[in-house]
């Protein structure tokens, strides 16, 4: 690696992804890029490598380690400030990080997680009642089916009222956006603001059985949480709790629809539908890049040195098909795959809080759609899906699907 060259520029509307994924991989394991607006970053994109970095008692999530945002390198409006710098457990270390996320841990604790299932099959079938009874035309299925799932999970554990889910999660993708401009970002932010400070204030006054209230009798009872840590713990949950859920099974579902000999093995019985679900977190992880993270010393990374200070960027697109872990066919979609861990849920003191119930999510609802409507398939030529424009979050805009086989159309 030519340790002079150039910092790489990142492609921030992903349109092509895993290809460039593929080309940092060839370049080395740490690859210094360009983000918006100029800022360095160094992403990583060996499995291996990234394993241990998340684990690095020397890599941490505090933006105050972040040289250039110390010294003002980072502009005015830049589009992700507010999620890199966002108050909660995600951008805290040490004992905050551990208090933080002991708070929220308790919402997703297995009991907890459990429980949640009879009301995600309800959500499910009544889903899927909708559905059905559609016209004969295409639907989006992420719009109608992966999306108000997860949002209404995230949202009812919230305490979120319903008529506001569709505004929480337009703000929750302005919020991951790497193309907004600085007018928009500042329009996100206090927007988002203004709703959760609506709706701490309403829990506040009535208190219920919901995350929000919980969070609130927290700080008030036991002063563990400033105003600043309970909102940002808040916009946390609303944007992880839902977006990744929804991904993980718009990808789920494209992956069975354009892997017919891989959908037919799972209708035979021979794989589980967990292994569909793994599979998809390895294969096109929800989360493409996850900014940032922040050497504290000078970290060394295969041929190259991290500096002290420098920003890092966790690419689980680029980890998840490293065929130094996975093997030459480590771009390929295989749900026969041997059991192989993935990092798409993350690794060490921050993996994800809510593993469990996107798993729990994603297990319910994909059995159940393929079981409704067996003759599911692409409305659309799959290179006709267009990727959702972010360099976080890893989809497609929208995944148009005939539910049911044309009249005439032979069995199957």
């Amino acid at each position: 690696m030519n340790l002079h060259a150039p910092p790489v520029r990142l492609d921030v509307t992903a349109a092509d992804l895993h290809g460039e994924a593929e080309r940092l991989r060839a370049i080395g394991p740490a690859v210094r890029v360009e983000l918006p607006g100029g800022v360095a970053a160094w992403v990583i994109t060996r499995h291996g490598l990234l394993q241990d970095l998340l684990a690095d008692p020397r890599v941490v999530k505090n933006p105050a380690h972040w040289q250039a945002l110390r010294d003002g390198q980072v502009p005015q409006g830049w589009p992700l400030i507010d999620f890199v710098t966002n108050p909660g457990m995600t951008t805290a270390d040490g004992d905050d990080h551990r208090r933080l996320r002991g708070l929220v841990s308790q919402a997703f604790a297995p009991p907890r997680v459990r429980a949640m299932r009879q009301g995600i099959e309800a959500d499910v079938r009544s889903l899927l009642d909708r559905l059905d009874a559609a016209g004969p035309g295409p639907v989006d299925l992420r719009r109608h089916f992966a999306y108000p799932l997860p949002m209404n999970t995230v949202g009812t554990l919230m305490g979120v009222p319903p008529e506001r889910f569709d505004d929480f999660r337009d703000l929750s993708a302005a919020l991951v956006s790497a193309s907004t401009t600085p007018e928009q970002t500042l329009a996100t932010r206090q927007r988002l603001h203004a709703l959760l400070t609506d709706l701490v204030a309403a829990r506040r006054a009535r208190p219920r059985d919901d995350l929000t209230s919980y969070l609130i009798a927290a700080r008030d009872d036991g002063d563990r949480l400033s105003e600043q840590e309970l909102i940002g713990t808040l916009v946390l949950v609303i944007v992880a709790g839902h977006g990744t859920t929804q991904n993980l099974i718009t990808n789920a579902v494209r992956g069975l629809l354009t892997h017919p000999g891989q959908r037919a093995a799972l209708a035979a019985g021979a794989h589980e539908w967990s292994a569909v679900i793994e599979e998809t977190l390895r294969w096109d992880s929800p989360v493409a890049h996850f900014p940032l993270r922040y050497a504290a010393e000078d970290i060394p990374a295969g041929d190259v040195v991290i500096p002290r200070g420098e920003a890092i960027l966790a690419s689980y697109a680029a980890a998840g098909r490293d065929p130094g872990r996975y093997g030459t066919d480590a771009a390929e979609f295989d749900i026969g795959r041997p059991p192989a861990r993935h990092l798409s849920f993350g690794h060490g003191p921050h993996y994800c809080t809510g593993a469990a119930l996107a798993r729990l999510e994603a297990g319910i609802a994909l059995p159940a759609l393929f079981a409704r409507f067996p003759d599911l398939r692409l409305a659309t030529a799959p290179e006709a899906l267009e990727p959702l424009p972010s360099f976080i979050s890893n989809s497609v805009r929208s995944l148009p699907v005939l539910l049911r086989a044309a009249e005439g159309d032979g069995p199957g």
